[in-house]
């Protein structure tokens, strides 16, 4: 075989997984299509808008069961968001999906003014967000997406944790009165609940508790934070983990109460560290007048190398080990990385 016959997956640049045999019932960027699909039999307000991704988001799903109310834009991200701003107004509660790196960063004026200043119930989805587009390179990378949204004033921003949690967001934000910003991670995103969980937006989640350390994480992070607390506690450290789920409204009761009784707080995040939750529970402590042992947690201010998410998720110490050994780090040295 020849380098110019030999396909990817040959020089390892396809990951076999990835493609069509995965089950899709346990991918997040591929629930929303079939749970809103369910929805939609009983809500017809329910309109489902893609950017010329619906087989990458499977908004596909939707599309067939109730192809009257999925409309595929083309490549016009930003012509979506406004679409679906003119729907809201309409009566609709429209979902529009596209990649984190373009909902976000192209669409951002969009989202501010089109959505949320006149309070319209438009849901953007962010899909494959973070490093998960890997070898896309920084033009695909969604890091600044959490930094960028929860400034803007009257936008709910929330992080899916897996595809049970998805579910739960997708129900929970259909009777929201205001725009939305869902950020859904690589679409192989471990299971961390059992079940749909019972969710209250600016409520975070408990999936741990100890007394050492807290470690408040949220999206695709969730799960290795809890690999993290399991690694740590075979060294005597007990640790509280909080599925911050909620970016904005931030759940500031419990980073107080987190702060005041474990003394130590570690945020992570697949994002840039600046501007999103880190900063978000930065902000909270100061404002409260605490200062416990603390770090943020994340990708560091610079544009991320090309490869695939696993090596990169290795490289910024964002698996488990590298979390339980940031969080040592913050034990022994305090908040100096």
């Amino acid at each position: 075989m020849t380098e110019t016959q030999a396909p990817a997956e040959f020089f390892g640049f396809k990951d076999s997984r990835s493609v069509d045999g995965t089950d899709t019932r346990a991918i997040p960027a591929f629930v929303f299509g079939e749970e809103l699909a369910d929805l939609a039999e009983q809500d017809d307000r329910i309109v489902v808008l893609t950017a010329d991704l619906g087989r990458s988001n499977r908004a596909t799903d939707f599309g067939a069961r109730h192809p009257e109310r999925f409309v595929n834009v083309g490549i016009a991200e930003k012509n979506m968001i406004t679409t679906a701003a003119g729907m809201a107004a309409s009566g609709f509660v429209p979902f529009a999906a596209t990649f984190g790196s373009f909902a976000a960063l192209l669409c951002a004026e969009q989202i501010r003014t089109d959505c949320a200043y006149p309070n319209l119930p438009v849901r953007v989805l962010g899909h494959h967000s973070g490093m998960s587009m890997g070898f896309y390179g920084t033009s695909h990378h969604s890091l600044e997406d959490l930094g960028m949204m929860r400034c803007i004033a009257d936008l709910t921003v929330v992080c899916a944790t897996d595809a049970n949690h998805l579910r739960a967001l997708l129900r929970l934000s259909l009777d929201h009165p205001g725009a939305m910003y869902l950020r859904l991670g690589r679409g192989r995103d471990p299971q961390v609940y059992d079940v749909v969980p019972d969710l209250a937006l600016g409520r975070a989640e408990t999936l741990r508790d100890g007394s050492d350390l807290t470690i408040v994480a949220t999206g695709s992070e969730v799960h290795p934070a809890l690999r993290a607390a399991e690694e740590l506690a075979r060294d005597g450290i007990t640790t509280r983990v909080l599925d911050m789920w909620t970016i904005s409204p931030l759940d500031r009761e419990a980073v107080v109460d987190a702060a005041r009784t474990t003394g130590a707080v570690l945020t992570v995040e697949e994002a840039n560290v600046t501007g999103g939750l880190g900063s978000a529970v930065a902000e909270c402590l100061l404002d409260a007048g605490l200062a416990p042992r603390f770090r943020r947690h994340g990708v560091p201010d610079e544009h991320v190398p090309v490869g695939p998410p696993a090596a990169l998720y290795a490289h910024y110490r964002l698996d488990g080990p590298g979390i339980a050994a940031v969080a040592r780090e913050l034990l022994t040295k305090g908040t100096t990385p």
